[in-house]
């Protein structure tokens, strides 16, 4: 971890966890002037803003199976919310602790951590739909509004220590701590992230959305159950740190009855209609539309894929990750998505024949896993078999040409080859999907690599330019753009497009320049 969180923590706690106060609120609030507080698109820049800067400095886990995992879990839960078109972002953090939080404009974040924790997508499922609820019920933003007295203080503690620390000498350093710190101990004398009757709310109307997306509402209560018994442990000194989670939203015995009444009652309810009418539970389909038990479950059957990635991206480096799945076999027989969790762990440690050695057999055993397809197509690339690793790729392509796992995971295989060649193969497969990418910097990264080696410098420029504004560093972008302003081989459409980019970024750096917020990079040279 960096030794100073800086923007990113003013916007998280500022907009977040810091704002609430032990308020009790009674809900629904029907005179509440939350929604006043920031305009719909207000709450998207600020939501963005705080993404952008936990993607600076490394927070976040950018991955393209696990957030394609992760976003399928979450739109679904979302769509069978009490507010379906909210709009909403789930994005996965790196930390190992267990937690979640919703922030403003619909961020929902989730920390490999508690995915770890779970046995199960529905548990995942069941902390997801709370935080939804969280967002749904504007929860953060009647914590904002009930703090904003502290909220401006602690913004400004934040930014002055950003100032401190980029001044430079160890002066500096000790200043910017000294500023944190205050603000830190400000935050937490201010922190009970939602009141009570919150937490009440966000539960009921989690467990409602639980069992519209058909997963188990029981999911809820047992987990709280399994991180209350993680939390004694922990103050029995037997495990370790008390998960943060419980530190943001408190777990009680009467919270977890609560919870599992309720899911009982959802047990009890007819399970295809509510209301007099015979109308489905679901909010997105039609009134008196009547669907009978044989729905499939919500379940993505993707979960243990996505832990066992989790587990090997979250880990210190490769081989800590390789060392972990060595200590799960001493204990029991690897199960197949802990064997593919090895493989890709073996994938990048470059070990790429004895993860095809793994692979294969699980290939015979699911035969068109994606998962497993995609990962046989890497460690073909890193044991030297080019042509069978394009020959998969092509294969997966040609059955699903936008999936963006899929182009992503081939994009970075032929960009690793680093020749023209490959370049421009790598341009072409990740073209179908430009006109959908403008808020996905992993895309723009890939797509900057696949030109700059194909010899498309402008492109190259552009995407790079992009990627580093979507990663919090909007200076860095401006910089770059104004650079590639000056090449006398841009066409008209390329200057228009580059002029467009440098007038929408402007005002952003202009107003970061102006709080005393420098890209610390540019400033060193």
């Amino acid at each position: 971890m960096p030794r100073l969180l800086p923007l990113a923590a003013a916007l998280t706690l500022a907009l977040a966890s810091v704002c609430a106060t032990a308020q009790e609120s009674r809900l629904p609030d029907i005179g509440s002037s939350a929604r006043e507080l920031l305009s719909p698109t207000q709450e998207r820049e600020y939501g963005s803003m705080m993404l952008a800067q936990l993607r600076h400095y490394e927070y976040t886990l950018e991955d393209p199976l696990v957030a394609s995992w992760l976003d399928t879990l979450g739109t679904r839960l979302a769509a069978n919310s009490d507010k379906p078109r909210q709009a909403f972002t789930f994005f996965m953090m790196r930390d190992r602790q267990i937690n979640a939080f919703a922030t403003v404009g619909g961020y929902v974040g989730m920390n490999s951590g508690l995915v770890l924790a779970a046995e199960r997508e529905d548990e995942v499922a069941a902390v997801l739909s709370h935080e939804i609820a969280h967002v749904t019920q504007q929860h953060v933003l009647r914590a904002v509004e009930r703090a904003q007295k502290d909220q401006i203080p602690i913004l400004l503690a934040m930014l002055a220590a950003v100032a401190a620390s980029q001044a430079g000498g160890r002066s500096s350093d000790d200043a910017a701590q000294a500023i944190y710190t205050s603000a830190m101990a400000l935050a937490q004398q201010r922190q009970i992230d939602y009141t009570r009757s919150n937490e009440a709310e966000a539960d009921r109307l989690g467990i409602q959305t639980l069992s519209r997306s058909r997963y188990d509402t029981v999911a809820m209560a047992s987990f709280f159950e399994k991180l209350n018994a993680r939390s004694r442990a922990n103050r029995a000194g037997l495990y370790g740190e008390t998960p943060d989670y419980l530190m943001t939203h408190p777990v009680t015995t009467t919270r977890i009855s609560e919870a599992k009444a309720r899911a009982e009652q959802m047990s009890h309810a007819p399970a295809t209609f509510s209301g007099e009418t015979g109308g489905s539970d679901n909010p997105l389909l039609p009134t008196g539309l009547k669907i009978g038990n044989a729905l499939a479950s919500g379940d993505t059957g993707q979960f243990d894929y996505a832990r066992e990635r989790l587990r090997v991206l979250s880990a210190d480096s490769p081989a800590a990750a390789i060392r972990e799945y060595d200590q799960l076999a001493r204990t029991h027989a690897l199960d197949d998505a802990q064997r593919y969790g090895l493989a890709v762990a073996r994938i990048r440690a470059n070990q790429g024949a004895a993860a095809m050695a793994g692979l294969a057999e699980l290939l015979e055993r699911h035969p068109g896993e994606l998962w497993l397809s995609l990962a046989m197509g890497e460690a073909e690339a890193r044991a030297g078999k080019a042509a069978q690793a394009d020959a998969r790729f092509e294969a997966v392509l040609a059955s699903m040409p936008q999936n963006r796992p899929a182009v992503l995971t081939y994009a970075r295989v032929l960009s690793e080859r680093d020749t023209a060649k490959a370049g421009k193969r790598a341009q072409a497969v990740l073209r179908p999907l430009l006109g959908q990418s403008s808020e996905d910097p992993e895309f723009q990264q890939a797509f900057g690599r696949a030109s700059e080696i194909a010899g498309d410098p402008v492109r190259a420029g552009e995407a790079y330019a992009e990627a580093a504004y979507l990663k919090g560093r909007p200076e860095q972008a401006l910089v770059q753009l104004n650079t590639l302003l000056k090449r006398d081989d841009l066409d008209y459409y390329a200057r228009s497009r580059i002029d467009a980019r440098i007038a929408a970024i402007t005002p952003t750096v202009l107003e970061l320049k102006r709080q005393g917020v420098r890209d610390e990079d540019l400033q060193r040279h």
